[in-house]
């Protein structure tokens, strides 16, 4: 952590590019995987992000662990304890690998329970299945790379996220390529196959955190030596921050979840446009997520280091550039929808109508920009308890908002997606008010 007395816009991007690079990178992995089922059918669009969504929501849980361990890092960090935070990494990975291993048995056991009563289409539900069968074997795999980017972030080494995000891109594109569409004698196995190239990125993103970590990383600075399999009180303070953002995390996707839940009620062709949107909406929305875990990181150094009073004006900085780097984004897709929705399909219906509701969702960008980052801030003080009672207060206004609109009403498909700017606004003026008078330069962790 520099001994600067602010924090400059320069500094800020050097922490923050290699998490937009990576999330570019994931997101673009994304894009490719829906642009091929796109060529597949509307069926398999829609299915996939259901099943996508459902898959995140449980994979929430071990992010959420994921990012209270990249604070409580960030924290050491920023105090120069550089020997307490391998045996939080280590700790974290263990625990992590236990907790997948249950998430893995209760989707194998109940995912077809719970998707056969939720889902209208069958069509769409056995697809589901079908990637979820697949999909969950990434569960043990993805919670050691959080691990490992907890880490990286924490302590202010993104670059090497970077590498790991372009080595994972090129092996969920290369078999997403050959297992979708069976080419060079793979099996042509469509729905599956974008499953299993995201197994086989996450292995290989493993694979490469655990080779470098070895060759550049100082394992006595860090007291990966000193660590003892049996220090469970590490992973107790690990959970004392974390439990909150586990449940925060699952019920925020959870909630989207449910609105794609009310959307397939509308239909296999709303819902296939849905996805191009969602996918769309993240991929030009990685300013804001990179810049929120910068925040989040950042603020969490600079209480560490005993700057409380730099983190409000450090928190405006961080907004300011999600705001202007995120214009630039925004503006491109909106002369251009045609040529941004066509990556997806070449079907000109669904083109045509898909337009509007990405219209709705470049129009929020600004006020999610500054959102994400104060709220994030919020987690980055160490009060993710707090963090989670805002977060449930602006997701109850959000689901009755869903259920008005889409459900009650049945509003047309872009006035759904709205909703976006009722979370955005309510998270935002619950963040805002707590950073300025909350209790939270006093929190110890």
């Amino acid at each position: 952590m520099p001994e600067k007395k602010s924090y400059t816009y320069s500094h800020i991007w050097k922490i923050a590019y290699p998490i937009f690079l990576t999330l570019f990178v994931q997101n673009l992995i994304q894009v490719i995987g829906t642009a091929f089922l796109g060529r597949v059918g509307e069926v398999e669009l829609g299915a996939s992000a259901l099943a996508g969504i459902y898959y995140i929501v449980i994979f929430m849980l071990i992010f959420g662990f994921s990012t209270g361990s990249q604070i409580l890092i960030g924290r050491r960090n920023g105090e120069k304890n550089y020997h307490k935070i391998g045996e939080i990494l280590m700790g974290g990975i263990l625990f992590l690998l236990s907790m997948a291993l249950v998430l893995f048995f209760f989707t194998r056991s109940f995912s077809e329970v719970i998707l056969s009563k939720l889902l209208t289409s069958e069509n769409v539900l056995n697809a589901a299945l079908e990637y979820l069968d697949w999909r969950i074997y990434g569960i043990f795999f993805a919670s050691v790379n959080v691990m490992f980017r907890a880490f990286y972030v924490g302590t202010t080494q993104t670059k090497v996220l970077s590498f790991n995000a372009l080595i994972m891109a090129l092996t969920n594109i290369l078999f997403d390529y050959l297992l979708i569409f069976g080419k060079f004698g793979f099996p042509e196995m469509k729905i599956a196959g974008a499953a299993i190239s995201s197994v086989l990125s996450e292995i290989a993103s493993v694979l490469f955190f655990i080779i470098y970590t070895f060759c550049k990383i100082d394992f006595e600075k860090y007291g990966f030596r000193k660590f003892a399999l049996a220090n469970l009180a590490v992973v107790k303070n690990v959970l004392n921050i974390s439990l909150s953002l586990m449940l925060q995390n699952f019920l925020s996707l959870g909630s989207w979840f449910f609105f794609f839940l009310a959307i397939e009620h509308m239909g296999e062709q709303p819902l296939a446009i849905s996805n191009i949107v969602r996918s769309l909406y993240m991929l030009i929305s990685i300013p804001v997520f990179s810049l929120a875990a910068t925040a989040n990181t950042l603020v969490s150094n600079a209480i560490g280091a005993g700057k409380k009073e730099l983190v409000i004006p450090l928190v405006w900085k961080v907004a300011k550039l999600s705001v202007i780097i995120c214009a630039v984004f925004m503006l491109v897709s909106f002369i251009f929808p045609e040529w941004a929705i066509a990556i997806y399909t070449s079907d000109a219906t669904l083109i045509r109508e898909s337009i509007p509701s990405l219209y709705v969702v470049l129009l929020v960008l600004p006020l999610i920009s500054i959102s994400n980052v104060f709220f994030n801030a919020v987690s980055g003080t160490g009060n993710t308890r707090t963090a989670l009672i805002l977060e449930i207060s602006a997701l109850v206004i959000y689901i009755f908002y869903i259920w008005v609109s889409v459900i009650h009403f049945r509003f047309p498909l872009e006035y759904c997606w709205t909703c976006e700017y009722v979370y955005g606004l309510f998270i935002f003026l619950f963040s805002y008010i707590y950073m300025k008078r909350g209790n939270w330069r006093n929190k110890k962790i």
